[in-house]
């Protein structure tokens, strides 16, 4: 078995989880569509993913391919950690590692807040942020690696689109609401390894 990179001689015996060798699974399946391995050659590799007992057995299955993007783990099955945030007189915040639902919700009234999708991970590959920021400011921190798409309106307020970033791989962030008398700040930032 081949040694791999990544992985420090600790880590390669380490027993691999389901949702690593789904992981594995669904990079060959991405590298099979994309051409570079054969329907053959997939099915011996994914005997190999389902066989592995070690990180280092499961790395070994993945050989010749290009290492995964950040993006490609993005996306997860886990249940969204919040599907809301309100502040009124006041402030939130919704950062560091947590799964944002297909569609997350936040009203910043006569307060604000913060949404820091930086370290987050996505229920779906299109995500929707509603920010609607009454006489109050909302921040919405974006990875500068996905693509952003902003489509909210400021009536005697403004909603920021200096995010904006097309034609990035996915998952795909749509940032819509309303600024009145206030504002909603978007923001593209390094994503955290």
């Amino acid at each position: 078995m081949a040694e791999h990179p990544d992985l420090t001689p600790a880590q390669q015996q380490v027993r691999p989880s389901d949702e690593d060798r789904d992981r594995a699974a669904r990079r060959l399946q991405e590298a099979t569509a994309a051409g570079r391995i054969e329907l053959t050659e997939l099915n011996q590799r994914l005997t190999e993913i389902y066989e592995a007992r070690t990180q280092g057995e499961l790395a070994h299955a993945g050989r010749g391919l290009p290492e995964p993007a950040r993006t490609d783990s993005l996306v997860v099955r886990d249940e969204p950690t919040s599907r809301f945030a309100i502040s009124v007189f006041g402030w939130f915040s919704r950062k560091g590692r947590w799964v944002a639902p297909r569609v997350f919700t936040s009203l910043s009234m006569f307060g604000g807040g913060e949404i820091d999708l930086r370290d987050a991970r996505f229920a779906s590959q299109e995500i929707r942020v509603r920010a609607f920021a009454l006489w109050g400011y909302t921040a919405v921190v974006v990875p500068d690696d996905v693509e952003v798409e902003v489509r909210g309106f400021g009536l005697f307020g403004a909603f920021d689109r200096s995010a904006v970033r097309s034609g990035r791989a996915t998952p795909r962030i749509i940032v819509s609401g309303l600024a009145l008398f206030g504002g909603v700040g978007t923001k593209a930032r390094a994503a955290r390894r």
